[in-house]
């Protein structure tokens, strides 16, 4: 059995003095009157240790060392509130002790860096870091250089720099370099650095095992090295949904002190060609639409998104599809039982038993993720056709600034699914209803054209051009038209779609609604509505339409440890100042 690290004796900070114990896996000093009474402890997770500095020592903003023989300065992880953002914001704490003798200076040094080591063994010694010098508002190499590398030389982590001058140049940098020695890849940029860093270390990975990416049907294999994401993107959405807020100084420290977070990834394949790896929105119809208009408007800068966003409503589009897909467990989870994917998830750990039981019989974590992976061929696909405004597939809530809960509140970063998200042709004014609900509270799934679905797995493709063409020489919907003419052609297994069936048994309301669907405002915009739109996968255009798409649980590792609750976190600080869940608060 490991011996437990324990150290107790009197220090002084300034003119007071406290009684520091350090025990098995907190770090604590309370502040001790002139009657020897205890007044207020502040208590730390050995693990949330930055640092430990001989003399008096400051980091940020800039490096100051006073080089005395009886004090050390202890650098931790201090939380604040993030205000409007769902997660806490991290801090570096910082506190400086005094000691009787330069005998205990040194034993309190050593114990403390020993206990960092023993209870921190994820911790980086050796990062890869990829800096994108033109994202955002250009700049990632200010924020890098002044905020993160400091806090990396202070927890003694040595960095490689990349500054990329192309697009791609890290993910081939990923498949092609030696990383012998990294412990992990850290990107400073914003969603599109992320995707490049993602993609090169899956291909090396499945380059590595001899495994095919073109074969829709392999188990890819987890890759070895964590992720670390500093945002500085003109979009973060990725480190928004892990961390809950986006900001450098506190991606730096859940890098630092080793997080792990695992993520789902999901493959879209082509026939038998890998298109591209996806973890936020994989979108069809209108954000496909959304992200096609805003290319032609790049020199807007950001304002393109919502120029164009608000010009492809107006254009009222919807589109023919069948969409087909493999239900997870319904006893598992739900798209719609109102859960959080917080900072130890409850649903995503069960989730890690389930995907790698068999991890311990087998010797091989790959192998147990072969098994959860091929039990896709068990169950039955459901089909779905008919005329959709978006067709949606997201492994995560997707949440932003702009939308805290995002496109699936209830979605779970490693649970081994993903929630698909269809919303069927309907008044403009309905689906408008639906995105603003994406800026609310409101549930945007409590519509009666809107149905969610936690799947495994997803195709869509094109009705066959007899449909098609039924659609295009009646003018769209139109009154009159038979149910199965108008598109709501729907083939449904087992258990599929049984929302949308029961909307068409209670009568007509929806359909009417529908049915003045395309008159309205309709070629406002554009002349003529396109007979396909295209696929946006995490903010680039597919070239192909009809495409598979598998869920990969817990495929990579982020410096990351999930959203934490504030709330809770704030609660728990005002109650007991000796907190033992380690949320050491700035009160």
């Amino acid at each position: 059995m490991e011996t437990e690290v324990r150290l107790e004796s009197s220090l002084w900070v300034g003119i007071k003095r406290y009684r520091a114990v350090l025990s098995g896996w907190h770090f604590n000093w309370t502040e001790v009157d002139k009657k020897n009474r205890d007044k207020k402890t502040i208590s730390v997770p050995v693990a949330e240790v930055v640092g430990v500095e001989e003399g008096r020592v400051e980091i940020l903003p800039q490096k100051s060392v006073e080089d005395t023989d009886k004090d050390f300065t202890v650098f931790y992880v201090k939380r604040i509130s993030s205000g409007s953002s769902c997660g806490l914001l991290w801090r570096l704490g910082r506190i400086q002790f005094s000691c009787p003798s330069r005998v205990l200076r040194d034993q309190w040094t050593k114990h403390l860096r020993t206990a960092l080591k023993t209870h921190s063994p994820l911790r980086p010694n050796r990062l890869l870091v990829f800096i994108n010098p033109f994202g955002g508002k250009k700049k990632g190499r200010k924020i890098y250089h002044s905020l993160v590398a400091p806090l990396f030389e202070l927890a003694g982590i040595s960095s490689h720099v990349v500054v990329t001058e192309r697009a791609n140049q890290a993910r081939d940098h990923l498949l092609k370099k030696d990383l012998t020695g990294f412990d992990g890849v850290v990107c400073v940029g914003g969603d599109g650095m992320f995707s490049e860093i993602l993609h090169g270390l899956i291909g090396r990975t499945q380059q590595e095992a001899g495994l095919s990416e073109n074969d829709p049907t392999v188990a890819l294999q987890p890759c070895p090295l964590h992720i670390g994401i500093i945002p500085a993107g003109s979009t973060d959405c990725v480190c928004y949904a892990t961390v809950g807020v986006i900001d450098a100084v506190t991606s730096a420290l859940h890098i630092i002190i080793g997080d792990s977070q695992p993520l789902d990834v999901c493959s879209v394949h082509q026939a038998s060609a890998l298109m591209r790896y996806s973890v936020s929105l994989l979108g069809y119809g209108f954000y496909g639409d959304v992200l096609a208009e805003s290319e032609k408007h790049r020199w807007m800068g950001p304002l393109r998104y919502d120029y164009s966003g608000t010009m492809v409503y107006l254009s009222n589009r919807s589109y023919a599809g069948i969409v087909q897909y493999l239900p997870a467990d319904p006893l598992l989870s739900s798209p719609r039982d109102r859960t959080r994917c917080l900072s130890g998830c409850s649903v995503c750990s069960r989730s890690t038993e389930r995907l790698f039981r068999h991890s311990s019989e087998s010797g091989s974590l790959y192998s147990s993720h072969f098994s959860q992976f091929s039990s896709d061929s068990e169950g039955e696909w459901v089909s779905v056709e008919g005329r959709f405004r978006c067709v949606s597939l997201t492994c995560m809530s997707s949440s932003c600034p702009k939308s805290p809960l995002g496109l699936s509140p209830s979605a779970h970063l490693a649970d081994g699914t993903g929630d698909l998200i269809l919303v069927w042709d309907t008044h403009p004014l309905g689906f408008l209803k639906f995105l603003y609900r994406h800026t609310s509270t409101e549930d945007q799934f409590d519509l009666p054209f809107v149905e969610v679905h936690r799947v495994k797995a997803v195709r869509f493709s094109l009705p066959s051009g007899k449909e098609e063409e039924v659609y295009k020489e009646t003018g769209g919907l139109r009154e009159g038209i038979d149910e199965e003419e108008r598109g709501y052609i729907e083939t449904v297994s087992r258990n599929g779609s049984q929302q949308h069936l029961a909307e068409r048994d209670t009568g007509q309301e929806m359909t009417n609604e529908q049915k003045m669907a395309t008159p309205f405002l309709c070629g406002l915009c554009c002349s003529k509505a396109p007979a396909k739109s295209v696929w946006n996968c995490d903010g680039e255009i597919l070239s192909s339409t009809e495409i598979l798409c598998r869920i990969h649980g817990q495929l990579v590792r982020l410096y990351a440890r999930g959203i934490e609750d504030g709330a809770a976190m704030h609660n728990c600080g005002k109650e007991n100042d000796n907190c033992q869940m380690g949320c050491t608060l700035n009160k």
